[in-house]
């Protein structure tokens, strides 16, 4: 009898295990397919955003040549550049800011400090663009909002609220042992000298973490970018460049090079993620006790 339900119980745990496997499965190819057809379409060699067929008639390179070298109606090379140069600069910024408020968060105890995480939790919960007519009035009034103040714009919108960010890299500095701040004190050292000399040594999986989230805000913003921009097309990101390229008088000869557009952009963040994976899980597992 005990041998007939163990077997029962290996049949049933078989086909649930089988039943999650496929779910995954199938789950994992309505994931993939759109992307699998966009990179499809940026080999495609017949123009148009309407075909007859999934799959390309004739494949070229041309739409990632033309990506690059026609920039009479839409630089994407300088789009690029744009973009690449605010997203490397917020990236440092953004992480200095995340990581000093973190660590205050997560050490030092201080009057409103349960009422300061209380706000940023609130704050959190509404999405950015609800400030982006205002966010774009103060840039006007101080003069930002023209020319090659652009690019500085940008950043200081995106680095300007990060600080509230801060609930996850505190998680992580809660599991590093507040012994070693208190031999370094011991040592001579003040709070400054033990933040950077020995938490942000321990940390290096929070601090790939927030690099990492730091640089793909920008790299994948549209909104914010729009709306600061607006005609300029000397200072356009690549999400506003990918956006013209679908506008009414564009698509039909630039489709193609939208999928190559779009799959340029997505190039160097899958690299990111890719080589610095395992840090990018240490620092979300280390988070959850906060």
């Amino acid at each position: 009898m005990k041998k007939k339900e163990t077997a029962s119980a290996k049949t049933r745990r078989f086909i649930s295990n089988t039943i999650v496997h496929v779910s995954l499965a199938v789950l994992a190819i309505i994931w993939l397919f759109p992307i699998f057809w966009v990179v499809l379409t940026s080999f495609r060699g017949e123009k148009g955003s309407y075909v007859s067929s999934f799959f390309p008639k004739t494949y070229t390179l041309d739409n990632y040549k033309r990506l690059f070298t026609d920039t009479s109606i839409l630089n994407f090379p300088q789009m690029f550049m744009n973009t690449l140069i605010i997203a490397c600069f917020c990236a440092v910024i953004s992480s200095i800011f995340v990581l000093s408020v973190s660590y205050c968060m997560s050490r030092l105890r201080f009057k409103m400090r349960k009422a300061y995480m209380n706000m940023a939790m609130i704050l959190g919960l509404f999405p950015g663009f609800m400030s982006m007519v205002a966010v774009y009035y103060i840039l006007k009034a101080i003069g930002l909002s023209e020319g090659s103040l652009i690019r500085l714009s940008l950043i200081l919108v995106y680095t300007g609220g990060t600080g509230l960010s801060f609930q996850i890299a505190k998680g992580f500095f809660d599991t590093v042992p507040k012994a070693l701040d208190e031999a370094a004190f011991l040592d001579g050292c003040n709070k400054f000298q033990v933040f950077t000399k020995v938490t942000i040594p321990l940390s290096k999986p929070i601090i790939v973490y927030t690099i990492l989230t730091s640089f793909m805000a920008p790299w994948l913003d549209f909104i914010f970018a729009k709306v600061i921009c607006r005609a300029d097309a000397k200072y356009y990101t690549v999400s506003i460049g990918l956006w013209r390229m679908l506008e009414k008088e564009y698509i039909d000869s630039w489709y193609t090079c939208f999928a190559a557009g779009a799959v340029c952009v997505s190039i160097p963040i899958a690299i990111l993620f890719v080589c610095m994976q395992n840090c990018y899980v240490e620092g979300m597992a280390g988070a959850v006790k906060g």
